[in-house]
């Protein structure tokens, strides 16, 4: 499974661990992913996701999976998101 958030497309970044004396040696940091149940009220189903924790609490904020993805901006999105975007816009205008 990818280490990646499917909602915000955040990805493991690399960097260095650097010591007191100066040594830097590679290092990863992860997203803090979480697998969630989110409730769409447009679609009429719940949508599990593996989402990073900052996607979650914007989600919230914004007052649902729902509106969150119909005022993101396409550019913010990842694949998985854009595909339910289209989704939901797509039973909204009906």
């Amino acid at each position: 499974m990818s280490k990646r958030c499917q909602i915000t497309g955040k990805t493991v970044m690399s960097g260095n661990n650097v010591s007191h004396a100066n040594n830097r040696t590679r290092r990863k940091f992860f997203p803090n992913l979480q697998i969630t149940t989110m409730d769409s009220e447009i679609l009429g189903r719940k949508l599990k996701l593996r989402v990073s924790t900052s996607a979650i609490r914007t989600v919230e904020k914004h007052g649902g999976i729902d509106t969150y993805l119909i005022q993101a901006k396409n550019s913010e999105l990842a694949k998985e998101a854009l595909a339910l975007k289209s989704e939901i816009l797509a039973v909204h205008k009906n």
